[in-house]
């Protein structure tokens, strides 16, 4: 008795134009994925049909699909629904603010291609509205605002650049509020309910990664209960995200500046993750560094 061929990898990447879509196509490529820009939807399962063919000779495919495709792109939402009961079908959304990509678009001094007789921002609003539910249900999405194409191609190397990839990918981010919360997290936890280093002067330079910060904040009344409870919590949601195919999961932990008990917590909790089955823990400080 042979063994049944695997199911066809299937990436598909869309998102808001000037996201970013070509640098992950490059980066896709680079790292032996057979991509195919701008393809209309409906031209996703011959695709892939093709590429079951192939079999192992083709493995992993990823198309770039956007509303580059006009009237062919309101038919993605039905087409990805239907490729999913059949393939290994994840869906990457790359994302930004509006302020980044109105800086992009007049950097290379091009329109919107929903802009029409409008402005740049009426092009991009109404590609958030007709992208909206596809947002919604993309197993990773990316704010690429912060980024530049290297950072972005790095992203995608540490999430796409091996076959025999963990059951679920973590990125335990810690962050400030005083710069914004991340927009491309599926948590965030508040760290400050713990006394701040900050207002101790022999602690004040030091960050979360040196003990003497860390050692305070885990001793505070309330952070082993928090790490304990925390890591408890998620240990069915990893699981569940490894039974529902969901192979990146980003959670984040916040702090005033992003500099002391985010970051400790962040270590400490990345080192109760690391035990689970199937989890690979990759730990990224956000904010470190800006104070």
């Amino acid at each position: 008795m042979t063994d049944a061929p695997l199911p066809q990898e299937v990436l598909i990447v869309t998102g808001m134009s000037g996201a970013g879509r070509s640098t992950v196509a490059n980066a896709l490529e680079d790292l032996g994925w057979y991509v195919v820009d701008n393809l209309p939807p409906q031209m996703l399962r011959p695709l892939v049909d093709l590429a079951e063919k192939a079999g192992s000779t083709l493995p992993r495919i990823a198309a770039v699909v956007d509303v580059r495709g006009r009237d062919f792109f309101g038919d993605l939402q039905e087409i990805i629904h239907s490729l999913r009961s059949g393939s290994q079908l994840r869906v990457l959304f790359l994302e930004a603010t509006d302020s980044a990509l109105v800086r992009r678009f007049e950097q290379v001094r091009r329109p919107h291609p929903l802009q029409g007789d409008g402005t740049l921002l009426d092009g991009i609003e109404r590609e958030r509205v007709r992208l909206h539910p596809i947002r919604e249900s993309s197993d990773m999405v990316i704010d690429t605002s912060d980024l530049n194409i290297h950072q972005l191609a790095t992203r995608i190397a540490e999430g796409f650049s091996t076959t025999d990839t963990p059951g679920v990918q973590v990125t335990l981010m810690s962050f400030g509020f005083k710069y914004g919360t991340p927009t491309d997290v599926d948590s965030i936890a508040d760290a400050r309910f713990l006394p701040n280093p900050f207002w101790i002067p022999e602690l004040r330079a030091h960050t979360g990664l040196d003990s003497e910060v860390s050692d305070y904040v885990l001793a505070q009344d309330g952070a082993a209960e928090f790490l304990e409870s925390y890591a408890t919590s998620l240990k069915p949601v990893l699981a569940g995200y490894q039974r529902e195919n969901k192979r990146h999961a980003t959670m984040a932990i916040g702090c005033t500046g992003g500099k002391h008990r985010s970051v400790a917590l962040t270590r400490a909790l990345a080192d109760r993750l690391e035990s689970y089955p199937g989890v690979v823990v990759n730990v990224k400080h956000r904010d470190l560094g800006r104070e």
